[in-house]
């Protein structure tokens, strides 16, 4: 296949255009992939922010039971993986799953040492260092958000439980997200851009390979088979009609050297 024009032609121009495809797919499957994440992080940072404003009147007030309540509610929300709000002690004192109640937080967890590495915890975090990503105990994927409950003055002048206005921190709400309808899309994504690029693949391959043999290889085909009729039954027929310009300047000069040759006359070479 190699020794031939058509493979040495064809098989380059395929591997170039299969790695081009593949390199172009793979860098796009990976900024969306990015950007879903980035997407994902976002929406249950919103969600986090929406719990804490929703239970904000029920902690001015220490309605323990309307803040267990919306905790209780929002655990059993479809997708959520958990919800928890445990006080600056690291102790859950609010859980959408009863049996975390009163739990001791380790420190040195994932979503906690972001903030305890140092002597002194940090109290301020960015979106993205808020968010982490981990398997729960059934394997699925889980994206959790951390968000600190700061004080604020009408929590230090609360009535019920003052708080010094020198503490920032509170307490800190926990939230998982599942990441089963995050990674299903990334799935199907997956699918349908290996589909898509092996229907590029062939309708590219296909149409160079059908331009290349009309217009490059089937023109060389006729000339060659022009020479070698000429040469074996030793004639000179007209050139094959309709070649292109370079071609038919090799058939015209062939032709004309032969016709030279037949009647003994010599071709004057242009200067």
């Amino acid at each position: 296949m190699f020794a031939t024009l058509a493979g040495k032609a064809l098989v380059p121009v395929g591997l170039a255009v299969t790695g081009f495809m593949v390199v172009c797919c793979l860098i796009l499957y990976s900024v969306i992939r990015e950007d879903l994440h980035r997407a994902e992080i976002v929406h249950a940072t919103n969600l986090a922010d929406t719990i804490l404003k929703s239970t904000r009147y029920a902690m001015h007030k220490s309605d323990r039971d309307t803040l267990a309540t919306i905790i209780q509610n929002v655990g059993e929300q479809r997708g959520v993986d958990h919800v928890r709000i445990f006080n600056k002690r690291g102790v859950v004192k609010f859980s959408g799953k009863s049996g975390e109640l009163n739990r001791q937080v380790d420190k040195n967890a994932e979503g906690c040492v972001v903030c305890h590495k140092a002597a002194v915890p940090v109290t301020n975090l960015g979106t993205m260092q808020q968010a982490r990503t981990f398997k729960n105990q059934d394997g699925g994927g889980v994206m959790a958000i951390t968000a600190p409950i700061y004080n604020d003055p009408a929590c230090s002048s609360a009535a019920c439980h003052v708080h010094l206005p020198a503490q920032k921190i509170l307490g800190t709400l926990d939230i998982g997200v599942s990441r089963a309808e995050h990674d299903h899309s990334l799935a199907m994504l997956r699918i349908q851009m290996i589909i898509f690029t092996l229907m590029s693949l062939i309708l590219t391959v296909g149409g160079v390979t059908a331009l290349l043999r009309r217009n490059v290889f089937l023109p060389i085909q006729r000339l060659r088979k022009y020479v070698e009729s000429s040469s074996l039954k030793n004639e000179n027929p007209e050139p094959p009609p309709h070649l292109p310009h370079d071609l038919d300047i090799i058939a015209t000069c062939y032709y004309e050297e032969r016709m030279a040759a037949a009647s003994g006359t010599k071709k004057p070479v242009s200067k």
